[in-house]
C-alpha cells in the first residue's frame, strides 16, 4: 500500500520505515524549502498539541513542536542558546504566562 507523505520528517524515520518493511522514497531538502517545510511543520504540530486527548501526549506534542522551534532558528543562523536567551530577555521585559491573564478588551482614553 503507498501513503503518500510530502512532509518534514525526524531523521531516523527512514530508517524506521525500514525495520517496520516498508521502502521510504525521501529527497533531502535546499535550504528555503527546507524552511518551508519547518514551518508547515509548525502547524502540524500545533494541530497535534490542539488535539492531544492527555496531559503526557500534550508533553510529548510540545517536546517535538520545541524541536521544530529548535531546528526553525537553527536554519535562520541561530542557536539554540540565541532562542532561550531571546526568550528570556522577552520574559524579562514583557513577562510570561504564568499569571493566567486573559485580555477582554481596551478602550481608549
Amino acid at each position: 500500500m503507498k501513503k503518500i507523505m510530502n512532509k518534514l520528517v525526524r531523521d531516523n524515520i527512514p530508517d524506521i520505515i525500514v525495520k517496520n518493511g516498508d521502502i521510504p522514497y525521501c529527497r533531502t531538502l535546499v535550504d528555503d524549502e527546507y524552511i518551508k517545510a519547518l514551518k508547515d511543520k509548525l502547524f502540524e504540530e500545533y494541530n497535534e498539541i490542539i488535539n492531544a486527548k492527555s496531559k503526557e501526549e500534550v508533553l510529548e506534542e510540545c517536546a517535538d513542536l520545541l524541536e521544530v522551534l529548535f531546528a526553525l532558528t537553527k536554519a535562520n543562523g541561530y542557536s539554540e542558546e540565541d532562542l532561550l536567551s531571546t526568550r528570556t530577555l522577552k520574559r524579562e521585559k514583557r513577562g510570561g504566562f504564568d499569571k493566567k491573564i486573559y485580555l477582554v478588551k481596551t478602550v481608549s482614553k
